[in-house]
């Protein structure tokens, strides 16, 4: 039976076809730190080494998981916070950090660090900021295991490794994104009446129902209505009516032998010169060069 030890850090080679990928991977690694234990178990180079009362700067990211226990976390944009078990912590690179275990209780920990202009890309957009670096997104035995194979694979450091474990970190990534922005929306009702307008959208493609009309079905305010679905779904109720319309177009285009013209009356076009109009604008192709290309 092989016993588990309490600390793992590896660092990753990386070349410049990995660079080129547009993220690397340049750490993976975990710590499980009893009660009244030093911190850091693990011994790190001068550019990672860290003590708690100085704390550090890196000059990339880490997605720290911490998955049991509590402690304490503190960065330039962020005041001292207490942290527990759950607790996902975004580190960003040029950005002064600390954090530690509470003494009496200990944690365990994950870690990961990354760079590239992929990522820089998604923190210029604001899907993740230096303001909001702790995610509480809970106790997932998924994640963990995500950051188990990039250790996995890590160690095999077979050919083009390092693409596959920056897909793996994009992916711990999304799922930190997804379990948030979900945890936002607790109100059920919320939800239930967004997902009511969604099928009624989907339902009446053919003789769709307008916002306004969509709302007063579902018995709210319009105004009310519209910011909410925006803000759950990313997009207008006006805008979402048109992705499906296009959806329901491709599933024609390549599922029937319907005309451009039949398919243009049947999602409520004026006419085809109309539809096609509609179509190439979000494709960047006519239908019937759409069609061409999947047959």
């Amino acid at each position: 039976m092989n016993v588990k030890k309490n600390d793992c850090l590896r660092y990753l080679t990386i070349n410049s076809t990995d660079e080129d990928w547009g993220i690397v991977v340049t750490t993976i690694g975990y710590q499980f730190i009893p009660p009244k234990s030093d911190y850091p178990l693990s011994t790190h180079p001068d550019n990672y080494n860290f003590k708690p009362q100085s704390g550090r700067i890196l000059n990339e990211y880490q997605l720290v998981y911490i998955t049991k226990g509590s402690g304490y976390f503190s960065s330039q944009s962020c005041k001292q916070r207490k942290i527990k078990g759950g607790t996902m912590i975004l580190l960003f690179p040029g950005e002064w950090h600390s954090y530690y275990p509470d003494k009496e209780e200990g944690w365990d920990e994950y870690w990961v660090g990354f760079r590239g202009i992929n990522i820089d890309r998604r923190v210029d957009k604001k899907f993740f900021t230096r303001e909001e670096p702790l995610h509480q997104i809970g106790l997932s035995a998924t994640l963990v295991s995500l950051y188990e194979d990039i250790l996995k694979f890590a160690e095999q450091e077979k050919s083009g490794y390092q693409q596959i474990v920056s897909g793996i970190v994009l992916h711990i990534l999304g799922s930190v994104y997804y379990k948030e922005k979900n945890n936002s929306f607790t109100n059920t009702y919320i939800i239930d009446k967004i997902n009511e307008a969604r099928l009624l959208m989907k339902e009446n493609l053919e003789h769709p129902l307008s916002p306004e009309d969509i709302a007063g079905r579902l018995g709210l305010g319009y105004s009310w209505f519209r910011r909410m679905f925006k803000e759950y779904t990313g997009v207008s109720p006006a805008q979402y009516q048109l992705q499906q319309k296009l959806l329901r177009a491709k599933e024609l285009l390549t599922g029937t032998e319907k005309n451009i013209s039949e398919i243009a009356y049947e999602l409520n076009f004026e006419n085809s010169g109309q539809f096609s109009t509609f179509f190439k604008r979000k494709e960047g192709v006519t239908p019937s060069e759409f069609r061409e290309r999947t047959h």
